[in-house]
């Protein structure tokens, strides 16, 4: 587990000359992982900025590090080269000090806990009271539609419904950022569509800085503000595309002119991507 939050105060995040509050800035990034069969570059010199209250989403073929990356802003992996800072501190301190919220691929939620347990663990651990808990748990469930489930185990709840509890308990304990790495993708087509709904109206109750790594175009290009293409590894951004969507989007907005001329412009830059050479 993390370690449990200081309460020393934050530092002020870093501004761009936009005024809008930089969450993440990384610069000349790269990560050289030290293998049996020799070193493995994951990234290289990745620059990138994302503001408070983006959506930003990750894309980009099998192993061209996504996740890598994602890790790399919550401190579960360490660069070897370059800059990153999270909320204006390093991605240590932004976990010791709970400044993001992490869901992952699988819903990693404990079968012998209840639904409310299983969002309450974070929250013990920081030392939250019992009282405060059980009112964070309440909201929390409420926001993601599991209000009433409070009592159920995993095992009795769908995987759809269960990757809601995981995103919950990401939840509870109110960081700005959330960092989600797939967290739909084994999930039927029509139970994902129901998903990205719903977290795009929890995005807009919110206003949460949300990283969400995905290998579909239709998905990345309906959840984000912006869209960052990634390159086979090592891993680079090879473009970095803006919607320009309306932040309330039906599911049949994905049948209109301008989603599918940006859902070909990420294609498209997926194919650059496999033809970039050093």
């Amino acid at each position: 587990m993390n370690a449990i939050a200081s309460h020393k105060p934050a530092p002020a995040l870093p501004v761009t000359q936009s005024g809008v509050a930089d969450v993440v800035a990384a610069s000349k990034l790269g990560l050289v992982f030290n293998t049996n069969d020799g070193p493995v570059q994951a990234l290289s010199n990745v620059d990138l900025t994302i503001g408070k209250g983006e959506f930003v989403s990750f894309i980009g073929p099998s192993g061209c590090g996504k996740t890598t990356l994602l890790r790399v802003i919550a401190d579960l992996e360490k660069p070897t080269s370059g800059t990153i800072m999270v909320n204006g501190m390093t991605p240590e301190q932004a976990r010791e000090r709970r400044a993001y919220g992490y869901v992952f691929q699988a819903a990693a939620l404990f079968p012998w806990r209840t639904i409310a347990d299983n969002v309450a663990l974070p929250l013990e651990i920081m030392g939250i009271s019992k009282a405060e808990r059980a009112e964070r748990i309440r909201r929390t469930l409420e926001l993601v539609n599991l209000a009433g489930f409070e009592k159920k185990y995993p095992w009795q709840l769908s995987g759809g419904m269960q990757q809601r509890a995981s995103i919950a308990r990401a939840l509870a304990f109110d960081a700005d950022l959330l960092l989600m790495d797939e967290p739909f993708g084994a999930l039927d087509e029509i139970v994902r569509d129901h998903l990205n709904q719903q977290l795009l109206e929890l995005w807009a109750r919110t206003n949460k800085t949300i990283c969400f790594v995905t290998h579909s175009i239709p998905e990345a290009v309906y959840l984000s503000t912006r869209i960052v293409v990634m390159s086979p590894r090592p891993g680079r951004v090879t473009d970095i595309i803006d919607t320009n969507l309306p932040r309330e989007r039906p599911l049949d907005v994905r049948e209109s002119p301008e989603f599918l001329a940006i859902a070909a412009r990420v294609r498209d830059g997926l194919k650059a991507g496999h033809s970039y050479e050093d």
